[in-house]
Protein backbone atom coordinates (compact mmCIF):
# COMPACT_ATOMS: atom_id res chain seq x y z
CA UNK A 1 0.00 0.00 0.00
CA UNK A 2 2.81 2.41 0.83
CA UNK A 3 4.42 1.81 -2.56
CA UNK A 4 1.06 2.48 -4.25
CA UNK A 5 0.61 5.74 -2.35
CA UNK A 6 4.14 6.93 -3.13
CA UNK A 7 3.69 6.07 -6.82
CA UNK A 8 0.28 7.75 -7.02
CA UNK A 9 1.22 10.91 -5.08
CA UNK A 10 4.98 11.48 -5.50
CA UNK A 11 4.69 15.24 -4.93
CA UNK A 12 2.20 15.09 -2.06
CA UNK A 13 3.70 12.48 0.26
CA UNK A 14 6.89 12.78 2.30
CA UNK A 15 7.52 9.41 3.85
CA UNK A 16 9.45 9.25 7.13
CA UNK A 17 10.08 5.79 8.57
CA UNK A 18 10.12 5.18 12.32
CA UNK A 19 10.91 1.88 14.04
CA UNK A 20 8.55 0.22 16.50
CA UNK A 21 10.32 -2.90 17.82
CA UNK A 22 7.55 -4.83 19.55
CA UNK A 23 8.67 -6.11 22.93
CA UNK A 24 6.70 -9.35 22.48
CA UNK A 25 9.25 -10.44 19.82
CA UNK A 26 12.66 -11.28 21.26
CA UNK A 27 14.56 -10.21 18.13
CA UNK A 28 12.60 -7.09 17.19
CA UNK A 29 15.17 -4.70 18.68
CA UNK A 30 18.02 -6.66 17.08
CA UNK A 31 16.29 -6.35 13.69
CA UNK A 32 15.95 -2.61 14.26
CA UNK A 33 19.63 -2.34 15.15
CA UNK A 34 20.59 -4.37 12.07
CA UNK A 35 18.65 -2.04 9.76
CA UNK A 36 20.22 1.05 11.29
CA UNK A 37 23.72 -0.48 11.17
CA UNK A 38 23.21 -1.28 7.49
CA UNK A 39 22.06 2.28 6.96
CA UNK A 40 25.50 3.52 7.97
CA UNK A 41 26.76 1.67 4.91
CA UNK A 42 23.92 2.94 2.70
CA UNK A 43 22.04 -0.35 2.82
CA UNK A 44 19.14 0.36 5.20
CA UNK A 45 16.41 -0.76 2.81
CA UNK A 46 18.42 -3.76 1.59
CA UNK A 47 18.48 -5.20 5.09
CA UNK A 48 14.97 -3.99 5.87
CA UNK A 49 13.42 -5.83 2.90
CA UNK A 50 15.60 -8.89 3.49
CA UNK A 51 14.35 -9.08 7.08
CA UNK A 52 10.76 -8.66 5.95
CA UNK A 53 10.94 -11.32 3.25
CA UNK A 54 12.82 -13.84 5.41
CA UNK A 55 10.84 -13.27 8.60
CA UNK A 56 9.60 -16.84 8.66
CA UNK A 57 13.19 -18.05 8.69
CA UNK A 58 14.72 -15.84 11.38
CA UNK A 59 11.70 -15.46 13.67
CA UNK A 60 12.29 -18.97 15.06
CA UNK A 61 16.01 -18.43 15.68
CA UNK A 62 17.54 -17.66 19.05
CA UNK A 63 18.88 -14.10 19.43
CA UNK A 64 22.48 -15.41 19.11
CA UNK A 65 21.66 -17.42 15.97
CA UNK A 66 19.87 -14.42 14.50
CA UNK A 67 22.90 -12.19 15.12
CA UNK A 68 25.20 -14.63 13.34
CA UNK A 69 22.72 -15.00 10.49
CA UNK A 70 22.19 -11.27 9.90
CA UNK A 71 25.94 -10.60 9.91
CA UNK A 72 26.32 -13.30 7.27
CA UNK A 73 23.51 -11.70 5.23
CA UNK A 74 25.15 -8.29 5.50
CA UNK A 75 28.39 -9.70 4.09
CA UNK A 76 26.45 -11.34 1.25
CA UNK A 77 25.03 -7.91 0.41
CA UNK A 78 28.54 -6.48 0.17
CA UNK A 79 28.70 -4.75 3.55
CA UNK A 80 31.76 -4.78 5.77
CA UNK A 81 30.69 -7.47 8.30
CA UNK A 82 33.08 -6.34 11.05
CA UNK A 83 31.91 -2.74 10.85
CA UNK A 84 28.30 -3.89 10.58
CA UNK A 85 28.53 -5.93 13.80
CA UNK A 86 30.29 -3.10 15.64
CA UNK A 87 27.67 -0.59 14.58
CA UNK A 88 24.78 -2.95 15.30
CA UNK A 89 25.67 -3.10 18.99
CA UNK A 90 26.99 0.44 19.37
CA UNK A 91 25.51 2.74 21.99
CA UNK A 92 24.14 5.11 19.35
CA UNK A 93 22.26 2.39 17.42
CA UNK A 94 20.82 0.81 20.57
CA UNK A 95 19.62 4.28 21.61
CA UNK A 96 17.81 4.75 18.28
CA UNK A 97 15.86 1.52 18.76
CA UNK A 98 14.84 2.41 22.32
CA UNK A 99 14.05 6.03 21.49
CA UNK A 100 11.81 5.11 18.55
CA UNK A 101 9.85 2.66 20.68
CA UNK A 102 9.35 5.12 23.53
CA UNK A 103 8.24 7.94 21.21
CA UNK A 104 5.71 5.64 19.57
CA UNK A 105 4.23 4.75 22.95
CA UNK A 106 3.99 8.45 23.82
CA UNK A 107 1.96 8.97 20.63
CA UNK A 108 -0.45 6.14 21.44
CA UNK A 109 0.86 3.75 18.79
CA UNK A 110 0.07 0.24 19.95
CA UNK A 111 0.91 -1.99 17.00
CA UNK A 112 2.17 -1.96 13.43
CA UNK A 113 1.63 -0.87 10.76
CA UNK A 114 0.50 2.64 11.62
CA UNK A 115 0.70 5.89 9.70
CA UNK A 116 0.73 9.25 11.44
CA UNK A 117 -0.23 12.51 9.76
CA UNK A 118 -0.76 16.06 11.05
CA UNK A 119 -4.20 15.09 12.33
CA UNK A 120 -3.04 12.12 14.38
CA UNK A 121 -2.65 8.39 14.09
CA UNK A 122 -4.15 6.59 11.12
CA UNK A 123 -4.70 2.86 11.16
CA UNK A 124 -3.00 1.47 8.07
CA UNK A 125 -5.80 -1.06 7.59
CA UNK A 126 -8.07 1.79 6.50
CA UNK A 127 -5.59 3.69 4.36
CA UNK A 128 -5.72 3.26 0.60
CA UNK A 129 -5.16 5.30 -2.54
CA UNK A 130 -8.83 6.25 -2.91
CA UNK A 131 -9.20 7.26 0.72
CA UNK A 132 -5.99 9.28 0.59
CA UNK A 133 -7.18 11.17 -2.49
CA UNK A 134 -10.69 11.77 -1.14
CA UNK A 135 -9.87 12.65 2.47
CA UNK A 136 -6.25 13.00 3.53
CA UNK A 137 -5.00 15.00 0.56
CA UNK A 138 -7.80 17.61 0.86
CA UNK A 139 -7.15 17.83 4.60
CA UNK A 140 -3.46 18.47 3.95
CA UNK A 141 -4.31 21.12 1.37
CA UNK A 142 -6.25 23.18 3.94
CA UNK A 143 -3.37 23.44 6.43
CA UNK A 144 -2.68 27.06 5.52
CA UNK A 145 -6.25 27.97 6.56
CA UNK A 146 -5.87 26.57 10.06
CA UNK A 147 -5.12 28.50 13.25
CA UNK A 148 -3.21 27.55 16.37
CA UNK A 149 -5.67 28.78 18.98
CA UNK A 150 -9.25 29.88 19.54
CA UNK A 151 -9.65 33.59 18.67
CA UNK A 152 -10.06 36.16 21.40
CA UNK A 153 -13.68 37.24 21.88
CA UNK A 154 -14.03 40.67 20.28
CA UNK A 155 -17.74 40.86 19.47
CA UNK A 156 -20.14 43.10 21.39
CA UNK A 157 -23.14 41.14 22.65
CA UNK A 158 -25.24 44.31 22.53
CA UNK A 159 -24.81 44.77 18.78
CA UNK A 160 -26.69 43.10 15.93
CA UNK A 161 -24.65 40.86 13.62
CA UNK A 162 -25.85 39.58 10.27
CA UNK A 163 -24.06 37.04 8.07
CA UNK A 164 -24.88 36.72 4.39
CA UNK A 165 -23.83 33.45 2.78
CA UNK A 166 -23.32 34.25 -0.88
CA UNK A 167 -23.93 31.00 -2.75
CA UNK A 168 -24.18 29.90 -6.35
CA UNK A 169 -27.95 29.63 -5.94
CA UNK A 170 -28.55 32.91 -4.12
CA UNK A 171 -27.98 34.62 -0.80
CA UNK A 172 -28.81 33.24 2.62
CA UNK A 173 -29.13 36.03 5.17
CA UNK A 174 -28.70 34.95 8.79
CA UNK A 175 -29.19 36.87 12.01
CA UNK A 176 -26.61 35.81 14.60
CA UNK A 177 -27.19 35.42 18.37
CA UNK A 178 -24.13 36.97 20.08
CA UNK A 179 -25.86 37.26 23.46
CA UNK A 180 -26.82 33.56 23.54
CA UNK A 181 -23.78 31.95 21.88
CA UNK A 182 -20.88 34.44 22.05
CA UNK A 183 -18.09 31.93 21.41
CA UNK A 184 -19.78 30.43 18.36
CA UNK A 185 -20.69 33.81 16.90
CA UNK A 186 -17.22 35.21 17.58
CA UNK A 187 -15.49 32.21 15.98
CA UNK A 188 -17.81 32.24 12.98
CA UNK A 189 -17.19 35.95 12.37
CA UNK A 190 -13.43 35.52 12.87
CA UNK A 191 -13.28 32.73 10.30
CA UNK A 192 -15.57 34.55 7.85
CA UNK A 193 -13.47 37.72 8.02
CA UNK A 194 -10.35 35.64 7.36
CA UNK A 195 -11.95 34.13 4.21
CA UNK A 196 -12.06 30.66 5.76
CA UNK A 197 -15.51 29.96 4.32
CA UNK A 198 -14.85 31.27 0.81
CA UNK A 199 -15.41 28.60 -1.85
CA UNK A 200 -16.41 26.03 0.75
CA UNK A 201 -19.01 23.43 -0.19
CA UNK A 202 -22.23 22.27 1.41
CA UNK A 203 -20.70 18.83 1.69
CA UNK A 204 -23.62 17.17 3.52
CA UNK A 205 -27.22 18.00 2.65
CA UNK A 206 -29.92 15.61 3.87
CA UNK A 207 -33.54 15.79 2.75
CA UNK A 208 -35.95 17.25 5.31
CA UNK A 209 -33.10 17.51 7.84
CA UNK A 210 -30.31 20.02 7.31
CA UNK A 211 -27.54 21.44 5.09
CA UNK A 212 -23.99 21.29 6.47
CA UNK A 213 -20.93 23.30 5.43
CA UNK A 214 -17.87 24.95 6.96
CA UNK A 215 -15.13 22.48 6.03
CA UNK A 216 -12.66 23.81 3.43
CA UNK A 217 -11.50 20.25 2.67
CA UNK A 218 -15.04 19.22 1.74
CA UNK A 219 -14.50 15.89 3.48
CA UNK A 220 -16.44 16.44 6.68
CA UNK A 221 -13.25 15.96 8.72
CA UNK A 222 -11.78 19.47 8.48
CA UNK A 223 -11.48 21.89 11.38
CA UNK A 224 -9.95 25.34 11.96
CA UNK A 225 -7.13 24.12 14.21
CA UNK A 226 -8.95 24.88 17.46
CA UNK A 227 -12.07 23.69 19.28
CA UNK A 228 -14.44 25.10 21.90
CA UNK A 229 -17.36 23.83 23.94
CA UNK A 230 -21.04 23.91 23.04
CA UNK A 231 -23.23 26.75 24.31
CA UNK A 232 -26.74 25.64 25.17
CA UNK A 233 -29.39 28.24 25.92
CA UNK A 234 -32.78 27.37 27.47
CA UNK A 235 -34.24 30.02 25.16
CA UNK A 236 -33.32 28.07 22.02
CA UNK A 237 -34.58 24.70 20.81
CA UNK A 238 -34.59 23.01 17.42
CA UNK A 239 -38.31 23.62 17.07
CA UNK A 240 -38.33 25.14 13.58
CA UNK A 241 -36.57 25.35 10.25
CA UNK A 242 -33.84 27.85 9.47
CA UNK A 243 -31.77 27.52 12.63
CA UNK A 244 -28.00 27.88 12.28
CA UNK A 245 -26.04 25.58 14.58
CA UNK A 246 -22.52 24.30 15.07
CA UNK A 247 -21.79 20.71 14.03
CA UNK A 248 -19.62 18.79 16.45
CA UNK A 249 -18.30 15.34 17.34
CA UNK A 250 -18.73 15.92 21.08
CA UNK A 251 -19.55 18.61 23.68
CA UNK A 252 -16.08 20.21 23.47
CA UNK A 253 -15.60 19.83 19.70
CA UNK A 254 -17.15 22.93 18.12
CA UNK A 255 -14.88 24.02 15.29
CA UNK A 256 -15.84 25.56 11.96
CA UNK A 257 -18.55 23.28 10.58
CA UNK A 258 -22.15 24.44 10.85
CA UNK A 259 -25.58 23.37 9.61
CA UNK A 260 -28.92 24.96 8.80
CA UNK A 261 -32.08 23.03 9.62
CA UNK A 262 -34.84 22.66 7.05
CA UNK A 263 -37.40 21.29 9.52
CA UNK A 264 -37.85 21.00 13.31
CA UNK A 265 -35.28 18.63 14.85
CA UNK A 266 -36.16 18.53 18.54
CA UNK A 267 -33.88 15.56 19.20
CA UNK A 268 -30.85 17.81 18.59
CA UNK A 269 -31.75 20.21 21.40
CA UNK A 270 -29.11 20.38 24.11
CA UNK A 271 -26.38 18.76 22.05
CA UNK A 272 -25.57 21.51 19.54
CA UNK A 273 -24.99 25.26 19.74
CA UNK A 274 -27.70 27.28 18.00
CA UNK A 275 -26.15 30.63 17.12
CA UNK A 276 -28.31 32.14 14.42
CA UNK A 277 -31.46 31.96 12.30
CA UNK A 278 -32.17 32.46 8.60
CA UNK A 279 -33.89 35.80 7.95
CA UNK A 280 -33.97 35.53 4.15
CA UNK A 281 -33.13 32.76 1.71
CA UNK A 282 -34.74 29.60 3.07
CA UNK A 283 -35.72 28.86 -0.52
CA UNK A 284 -32.00 28.82 -1.32
CA UNK A 285 -31.32 26.42 1.56
CA UNK A 286 -34.05 24.07 0.33
CA UNK A 287 -32.65 24.16 -3.20
CA UNK A 288 -29.16 22.98 -2.22
CA UNK A 289 -28.05 19.75 -3.87
CA UNK A 290 -28.73 16.72 -1.71
CA UNK A 291 -25.54 14.86 -0.73
CA UNK A 292 -25.07 12.05 1.77
CA UNK A 293 -21.34 11.26 2.20
CA UNK A 294 -22.30 7.96 3.84
CA UNK A 295 -24.15 6.70 0.80
CA UNK A 296 -22.64 4.38 -1.79
CA UNK A 297 -21.70 5.52 -5.26
CA UNK A 298 -20.49 8.78 -6.75
CA UNK A 299 -21.82 11.88 -5.01
CA UNK A 300 -23.23 14.79 -7.03
CA UNK A 301 -21.22 17.98 -7.31
CA UNK A 302 -21.98 20.13 -4.22
CA UNK A 303 -23.11 23.74 -4.07
CA UNK A 304 -20.55 26.27 -2.80
CA UNK A 305 -20.43 29.27 -0.51
CA UNK A 306 -18.66 31.95 -2.53
CA UNK A 307 -18.30 34.46 0.29
CA UNK A 308 -19.59 35.30 3.77
CA UNK A 309 -20.38 38.96 4.40
CA UNK A 310 -20.62 40.13 8.01
CA UNK A 311 -22.62 43.28 8.84
CA UNK A 312 -22.93 45.00 12.23
CA UNK A 313 -25.58 47.45 13.45
CA UNK A 314 -26.81 48.96 16.71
Amino acid sequence: MLAQLLDAFPDEIRFIYRHFPLTIHDKASLATQASEAAGLQDAFWDIYYLLYEAQGEWSVMSPDDFTAWIIEQAETLGLDPVQFETDMFSEDIVYIANYSFNKAIENNVEYTPFFVDDNGVLDANYLNVGLFEQIFLPLADMQDKMHTECPEVTIDENLNYTATLVTEKGDIVIGLFPELAPFAVNSFIFLAENDYYDNVSFHRVLENFMAQAGDPSGTGYGHPGYFYSIEVSPDLTFDREGLLAMANSGPTANGSQFFITVSPQEHLTGNYTIFGEVLEGMDVVRSLTLRDPNSAGVLPEPDYILDVIIEVSD
